[in-house]
């Protein structure tokens, strides 16, 4: 809760110094200061940290427009600090034509430390609902709501798919990069021989992955390997229950991937444990393969 509450804290203080061109330990806070931000910068600490919450999903912020007058006098809206914030953070800002500051630099600061994601999810469940009314009146409701929602891991799977073409990158270049890339958290990556323009040879590379992880292995697609550019698609997959689990066989214990599909189960030996086996005991795959997924099934 402190190290997150420090981080909006920071957040502010470094859209300041850049705002009044000080150091940043020179930046004093005007209305951000206040008791009534202090409180909304701890509340939300708390208040995540005891509900729980993994992901924040912060959509595009409403704001207003024309002039708002603060300590430093009359400025123009989004003041220099929420429109430094927004920039720095990546924040995406929906212009209005309400009169008057809708995003204040603490909020602008609260939604760029807590979040890790820009869409929501394409299904989910909706746990319970939050709504706060402004002090302020325009035109529409001023009303800011939170959800939490919850994720169903079920058949059906949003993921996506991000695809490059390359025909200038060598063998141990492309390698490392997709070694990095499953490392990174992607669900699956693989590299498929294509023909390009001019008739060579190349490489379509491409990563299956979380919606939440697209922005951090499209840097290491565009930074691992020579290509400039990435498409990327959503795509849906049915996947199985599954789970790894422990099984005791004449050779030692040993791993197997356990899946269900509509009331059925099946057995995959992961392939780390048959090849330790084949190595220590001088058997052939297909014995110690074959052992383990039987004992899967005994153990039924």
């Amino acid at each position: 809760m402190k190290e997150l509450a420090k981080r909006m804290f920071r957040i502010v203080a470094e859209a300041e110094s850049k705002a009044h061109g000080l150091p940043i330990d020179q930046v004093h806070f005007h209305e951000v200061g206040a008791i009534d931000s202090i409180v909304d910068i701890i509340g939300v600490a708390v208040c995540l940290d005891n509900l729980g919450i993994d992901n924040v999903v912060v959509s595009p912020l409403a704001e207003g427009s024309g002039y708002v007058r603060c300590q430093h006098g009359v400025i123009p809206v989004p003041v220099p600090a929420t429109a430094n914030i927004a920039q720095a953070h990546g924040l995406t800002l929906r212009l209005t034509d309400n009169d008057g500051e809708m995003v204040t630099p603490t909020g602008a600061a609260i939604a760029a430390a807590v979040k890790t994601m820009d869409r929501l999810p394409a299904s989910c469940r909706i746990v319970k609902t939050g709504m706060g009314a402004g002090k302020k009146d325009f035109k529409q409701a001023n009303v800011l709501r939170a959800m939490i929602l919850e994720i169903e891991e079920s058949a059906g799977d949003q993921m996506w798919v991000m695809e490059s073409n390359i025909d200038d990158c060598t063998g141990e270049m492309l390698g490392f990069a997709m070694e990095m890339i499953l490392a990174a958290g992607a669900a699956d990556v693989w590299a498929t021989p294509i023909f390009m323009k001019k008739n060579r040879p190349a490489y379509m590379l491409s990563v299956l992955c979380r919606e939440d992880k697209l922005e951090e292995l499209e840097t290491l697609m565009l930074t691992q390997t020579t290509t400039i550019g990435v498409r990327r698609y959503p795509v849906s997959r049915t996947i199985m229950d599954r789970r790894n689990e422990t099984v005791s066989t004449r050779f030692g214990d040993a791993r197997v991937k356990v899946c269900g599909y509509k009331g059925k189960q099946y057995f995959y030996p992961e392939y780390e444990s048959v090849k330790t086996i084949c190595r220590e005991h001088g058997v052939d795959f297909r014995t110690a393969y074959d052992e383990i997924r039987r004992k899967a099934e005994e153990a039924r």
